[in-house]
């Protein structure tokens, strides 16, 4: 019996903080205009005044003390009644102490959350949306138990226990849905876009929608184990695993904690599945990674349950049709819908990967469930289920499917998860006869649910059955199971098979105007939006809607899919191109033919594919994309650019940067930039696999210029007549006296350091055969020792686009090295008596002739 004194201490509690708190106070009838059921509403509360906050509170801890005496209300029933009720019955009962119990575990959490929290605060959304999904899935626990009720004690012989439990059961729905209401309206933050669509919030950093680093590639796995338990792996599995981390990121590797196999010929450490999850540690937090279960090639007649203490397990079999897990329980043979799951799965972040699930109960027995989770965070990527009616329960919190096959005739994908399937295959089956197909039953009874199904990117087809039947079946996309059933299908292929209405109703206009479903950008013949149903719930949709119903707008943060290395697509489908523009850049950085990218939205990290090496000419030089190109991106810039070269002369220099302002865009090559037109780079240019000779008329240019950048008498305008000129200075450093143009003005010189300056009157530059130019800021300075300059500014030469800036010059013996960062070249020192003039270079006082020669000098790259 629940504790009176405790009630009343929670009571006097709530009458307390009504008398603190006077801000925005009103009555209980106001508050509960907000709820769906405004009447029953006003029976939770006293009749006192407070604010949402306040009630919100009181109706949350009321839902805790109701569940537990609902709890203590079953373990009755079961303990006095288990012999003598229906096996249906009885198990009912139970999933409903199981249910109870999960129950308890989300209440409790989410009024530690808003007990923490100050009055008239919200929560951040991450955190509102933890607990509107703890909340949401109370909700679903209760209606679930209430079904199985209702179903299995339909019997007089029975009327104990629907009086007793069913019934009670009824306000303690209505109670948690109160609850969720008044969080909604009391902590989650004020930003929804419109009814029907999940609330909107703010996105950190971009708010670009694309697929993070794809980590499950080429089949190695990317498993950071010990030494020992790899080998254990890949001898066993015959996969290789990743070496290292992903470029640019250190999450790229998935932490393994432990290791152990299931091989049904005896030689691993268990030969069944159920045995080696009981292995798995309990309730770990994940820091220490996954603990892996490897099951081999097989077929498991068993019937698996990963208990809610089992956290951070990862699954891993030999592939679909490989490793079979299989069972055959049903509805007609007396088990609940949801205890008839061949694999259940309770416990948190849960991964799957490369197994089947199969209930062979068949059409005849209509409710069979292959696979059902519960579980928060739960994966499974390149898995199959099969079965036919109610395959695939996604029954409550955060559940994604990535590259599975689902099978099924009707409702095969149903319960009240916020789901998301990507790149998966549906295959309506061939039904019963006089049965109909329906993809999906979405279970979401309450608005204030931040629950929904969706499915983007996938493909819907008849299976092979379907496909040859020899009588006509109808399939539709789904049809509502509850009021606020919610269901978005995007970038789907949909076949001609699937009835042109789209839809089926449930039973007449039930939930007909309450519903959500929507469609977007879909292709194939069965995906023509023109003879749809005209239900006020349905539509189709634009992008930034579909963008609610993405991964990054269903469950707001990608962290938990980013950690098991399973590939994803975070927001609407887009391409490369398109992401490049996003992020505020021209679309002809990349060139036509990439294949494929990855894309981590939190760093901005990416990679981008192509067929093989591409090559380009433009105007007089190349550009060169490596097979794989990555760097980090954002808003206006690409940095830490791999992969993409420009040919200058005989040089391939890698190009570091990009930036653009929207109008200029500037390419950095190590210390050289040069900004071009964004414009120019409007279109993408198209790549050639052929070679281009290279233009060697344009050798004996960059000599010169190099050669005259260096090639002048170092002059001073000194005050005093003793001092050395700057002629003399640098002989007595062992250089040669050309390494400035004339018309410098004066210098200084720090001898203790070497720190010198050298001033012109004015900035000093020139073209060489018209294609090259020199520049001289005003004012140059450096670090002089014998036979070394360094930390040269103020000095630069333009080869075709590029500023390069010379940072170096080094004398060796009798030549002059000369570094722009990125390369260098050697020069006989002999080349450095003369020195062209600022305006007019080497055509002035007859030193063409000059320039002639020094084309036919060596230029000897140290790269």
């Amino acid at each position: 019996m629940e504790s009176p004194l405790l009630f009343l201490i929670t009571l006097l509690c709530f009458l307390q903080s009504l008398l603190v708190a006077s801000h925005n106070l009103s009555k209980s009838s106001t508050i509960c205009k907000t709820t769906p059921d405004p009447k029953y509403c006003k029976t939770v509360f006293p009749h006192s005044q407070g604010n949402v906050q306040q009630y919100g509170r009181f109706s949350i801890r009321k839902s805790l003390s109701q569940s537990r005496k609902f709890i203590r209300t079953v373990d009755k029933y079961l303990k006095r009644n288990a012999h003598a009720s229906p096996p249906a019955v009885t198990r009912a009962l139970q999933d409903c102490r199981f249910l109870a119990g999960l129950t308890m575990d989300y209440l409790l959490t989410s009024f530690e959350t808003v007990n923490e929290t100050s009055t008239f605060k919200t929560l951040s959304f991450p955190k509102a949306d933890d607990v509107q999904t703890l909340l949401s899935a109370a909700l679903t626990n209760e209606q679930t138990c209430l079904e199985g009720l209702t179903t299995a004690a339909s019997s007089s012989a029975t009327w104990t226990v629907r009086n007793g439990v069913a019934l009670p059961l009824v306000n303690d729905t209505k109670l948690f849905s109160v609850s969720l209401a008044l969080f909604t309206k009391g902590w989650v933050p004020k930003k929804k876009k419109r009814a029907g669509v999940p609330w909107a919030h703010p996105r950190s950093g971009t708010s670009i929608h694309t697929k993070p680093f794809r980590l499950f590639r080429n089949g190695a796995l990317p498993l950071k184990m010990t030494e020992r338990t790899k080998a254990v792996y890949e001898s066993l599995s015959r996969r290789k695993l990743a070496d290292g981390a992903g470029d640019g990121d250190d999450r790229s590797m998935v932490l393994i904690s432990d290791i152990v196999t299931v091989m049904q010929d005896g030689t691993g450490n268990f030969t069944n599945i159920t045995a080696a999850v009981a292995a798995a540690p309990n309730n770990t937090d994940g820091s220490g990674g996954f603990f892996l279960i490897y099951v081999t090639a097989g077929i498991y007649e068993e019937y698996v349950s990963i208990a809610k203490n089992k956290r951070y397990v990862m699954m891993i079999g030999d592939g679909i049709n490989q490793t079979v897990v299989t069972g055959n329980r049903s509805v007609v043979d007396g088990w609940t819908t949801f205890n008839s799951a061949t694999f259940a799965v309770t416990a948190p972040n849960f991964v799957a990967v490369n197994i089947t699930f199969q209930n062979t109960a068949g059409p005849e027995k209509h409710q069979a469930v292959a696979l059902r989770s519960g579980a928060d965070f739960s994966i499974f990527y390149s898995c199959s289920f099969e079965a036919y009616q109610d395959t695939l329960y996604t029954h409550s919190l955060r559940q994604f499917y990535r590259e599975c096959d689902v099978y099924g005739t009707v409702d095969f994908i149903f319960g009240n998860a916020a789901v998301v399937f990507q790149n998966c295959n549906l295959y309506p089956r061939k039904p019963m006869p006089n049965q109909f197909n329906a993809i999906t039953a979405q279970g979401r009874s309450d608005p204030n649910q931040n629950t929904g199904t969706s499915i983007q990117n996938c493909t819907i087809k008849p299976a092979d059955d379907l496909a040859f039947s020899n009588y006509t079946v109808e399939t539709y996309l789904g049809r509502p199971w509850k009021n606020y059933s919610r269901t978005v299908i995007m970038e789907s292929y949909i076949d001609g098979f699937v009835e042109p209405v789209g839809w089926r109703e449930w039973n007449g206009d039930f939930a007909l105007s309450t519903l959500y479903y929507a469609e977007y950008n879909n292709t194939g013949p069965g995906s023509n939006t023109t003879n749809r149903v005209t239900w006020p719930g349905y539509h189709v949709i634009n992008s930034t809607d579909a963008d609610n119903f993405t991964i990054t707008g269903l469950f707001l943060e990608d962290d938990w899919i980013w950690k098991t290395g399973v590939p994803y697509t975070s927001g609407t489908n887009l391409t490369a191109y398109d992401v490049v523009q996003k992020y505020k850049l021209p679309r002809g950085i990349l060139p036509e033919g990439v294949i494929d990218y990855d894309l981590n939205p939190k760093t901005g990290f990416f990679k981008v594919y192509l067929n093989n090496t591409c090559r380009f000419p433009i105007e007089v030089y190349k550009v060169k994309y490596q097979p794989i190109v990555s760097g980090f991106i954002k808003n206006g810039r690409v940095s830490r650019l791999k992969g993409v070269s420009v040919k200058v002369l005989y040089f391939w220099l890698s190009i570091g940067e990009v930036t653009s302002d929207g109008q200029e865009l500037e390419l950095s090559v190590g210390a050289a930039s040069e900004e071009f037109s964004a414009h120019q780079f409007a279109r993408s240019p198209q790549f050639s696999e052929i070679q281009i000779e290279r233009p060697m008329t344009l050798f004996p240019i960059l000599t010169a210029s190099f050669l005259f950048l260096f090639c002048a008498p170092f002059t001073t305008a000194a005050p005093d007549g003793d001092l050395p000129t700057a002629y003399t200075l640098l002989q007595s450093y062992n250089f040669p006296v050309g390494i400035l143009p004339k018309g410098v003005l004066s210098y200084d010189l720090d001898e203790s350091t070497g720190k010198f300056h050298a001033y012109f009157d004015k900035s000093c530059s020139f073209a060489l055969q018209g294609s090259y130019q020199l520049d001289y800021k005003s004012t140059i300075s450096g670090v002089i020792s014998e036979n070394k300059i360094t930390k040269l500014t103020g000095v630069k030469v333009k080869v075709l686009f590029f500023w390069l800036n010379i940072v170096e010059v080094i004398r060796d013996g009798d030549e002059l090295e000369f570094s722009v960062g990125i390369t260098s070249a050697n020069f006989a020192i002999e080349e450095f008596y003369e020195s062209p003039q600022c305006g007019c270079g080497f055509d002035c006082d007859g030193l063409k002739s000059k320039t002639d020669n020094l084309g036919r000098d060596h230029f000897v790259s140290s790269v």
